[in-house]
């Protein structure tokens, strides 16, 4: 499954962005869409997820702010994100992954850069 990310861009505080992620194809295997961020020099850090059943968590950081939808007739998963800090600047990556090590795959990130 190859994982294809978009929406990333330059914003102003307190603005907004929509991030998606294409999966090349539909998995039954593949229980878990999430988004990460990693801004430079700091480690990786799940953003959000959404599960097949449509249950969602979000990081304390972004809760009531970042909203994770999908659809899954297009095997595609977004990221809404609404007031937008400085420190939301990442780059982000979508995430798909099931029970097995094997179903893990990455997106190739995507950069959110949120101006003062």
């Amino acid at each position: 499954v190859q994982l294809q990310a978009s929406g990333g861009g330059l914003v102003q505080a307190g603005g907004s962005l929509r991030l998606s992620c294409a999966a090349s194809r539909s998995t039954f295997s593949i229980i878990t869409m999430a988004w990460y961020c990693q801004a430079p020099g700091k480690q990786r850090n799940l953003v959000a997820y959404i599960t097949n059943d449509g249950t969602t968590d979000y990081a304390d950081f972004v809760k009531g702010r970042f909203t994770i939808s999908r659809d899954s007739a297009k095997n595609t998963w977004y990221l809404q994100l609404n007031s937008l800090k400085p420190d939301d600047t990442a780059t982000y990556y979508c995430n798909a992954a099931g029970l097995s090590p094997s179903d893990d795959y990455w997106g190739q990130g995507t950069l959110v850069t949120v101006s003062s």
